[in-house]
């Protein structure tokens, strides 16, 4: 499997938006891409089923025609941590019949953008978490970082539970959660001098967040890492 696995400081910080924006800038460059949420939590009823926004917008910035049900395996109702809503539907988590179905998935792909749920650490089942995750699936890591008040702890925080499990941290996106934010721009040296990994862009605070808006604040670190790692190799 080639492609990045899109961790975050938080909930709510903007990994879907810029897994979708990765999914774009790769589809650009003539990649096959497949975005996956292995676990989204959270549905809403429209036009007569249930969806999840995550995966909507991920399955919309793919090029493989893809199903919601292969971008978001396993989904659950009620968005709250994926083992609470598994729970509640008295459904189970299973490991390795997750594993392969997004394994199926990015067969089929060039690269696959996969985006975890919630933080790096949450909770999937007694025993695995988004972490196990992650280390399962044995692919470099970008770090979406909200830009809020707490961030460059809680950035500097997973970035060290990342390294820690032998996995590569690639880059870090900003995301301008708050816009208002004070000292924005002494918070962003900080979390470059002490992130040790190349910021891949500045996230602004956008009216309408489309994966082609988000590609564009990305920057030369992505095509770098394009040209690196993921550009087809001659036969």
């Amino acid at each position: 499997m080639r492609g990045l696995f899109i961790t975050g400081t938080d909930t709510e910080i903007g990994k879907t938006c810029v897994s979708a924006g990765l999914t774009h800038r790769f589809a650009q460059a003539g990649l096959k891409v497949a975005a996956i949420k292995p676990i989204a939590a959270g549905q809403d009823f429209i036009d007569g089923r249930w969806i999840n926004e995550d995966v909507q917008r991920l399955r919309e910035a793919g090029n493989l025609g893809l199903s919601d049900a292969e971008v978001g395996p396993l989904q659950f109702r009620a968005a709250c941590a994926p083992h609470i809503a598994a729970r509640l539907e008295d459904r189970e988590i299973e490991r390795e019949p997750l594993l392969a179905a997004v394994c199926r998935v990015a067969e089929r792909a060039d690269v696959a953008v996969i985006e975890g749920v919630g933080g790096f650490r949450v909770p999937l089942t007694a025993d695995w978490d988004t972490a196990d995750l992650a280390v399962d699936l044995q692919l470099p890591v970008v770090l979406v970082v909200g830009l809020r008040l707490g961030c460059i702890n809680h950035a500097l925080l997973t970035a060290e539970a990342i390294r820690s499990r032998g996995l590569t941290l690639a880059g870090w996106v900003a995301n301008t959660v708050d816009p208002d934010m004070p000292h924005l721009q002494d918070n962003l040296q900080a979390l470059d001098r002490q992130l040790g990994a190349p910021c891949w862009g500045l996230v602004p605070r956008l009216e309408s967040p489309t994966p082609a808006a988000v590609a564009g604040a990305l920057n030369h670190h992505v095509g770098q890492f394009l040209d690196d790692h993921l550009t087809p190799q001659s036969p």
